[in-house]
């Protein structure tokens, strides 16, 4: 047999399998869509009915097995793009904060500016 034992050899094979993207009615429907598309396609026959089967026997191992490949893309997606965009509100923030802080060193300079200008002359 092999060196490796039993609990790191059941533990990889575990991990090999991708994690269930697919619960519930959504999982149900794959499993009843994909039964029922594959029956029409054997009713059907020809090329027509060969596709028909072939995406009947997609759907039902999606319900079979609990994952989309497609679906897990779109999350993947949506989850970087709701990264982008915390991003750039912070970045957003940190200009309105740095906007604040030259307006206010502006006015200071105006301020120190009109000062130096008005001051005593003839000290």
């Amino acid at each position: 047999m092999s060196d490796t034992p039993i609990i790191k050899r059941v533990e990889r094979t575990v991990r090999d399998y991708p994690e269930q993207n697919v619960q519930g009615w959504e999982r149900i429907g794959s499993l009843a869509g994909g039964v029922l598309m594959m029956g029409k396609g054997l009713r059907r026959g020809g090329i027509f009915g060969l596709v028909q089967l072939a995406i009947g026997g997609a759907v039902l191992a999606r319900g079979i097995t609990g994952h989309c490949s497609t679906k897990a893309l779109l999350e993947k997606s949506r989850s970087e793009m709701d990264i982008a965009r915390s991003r750039i509100e912070e970045a957003g923030a940190e200009l309105s904060k740095l906007k604040t802080k030259a307006e206010v060193a502006a006015e200071e300079a105006v301020v120190n500016t009109i000062d130096a200008v008005s001051g005593p002359k003839g000290v």
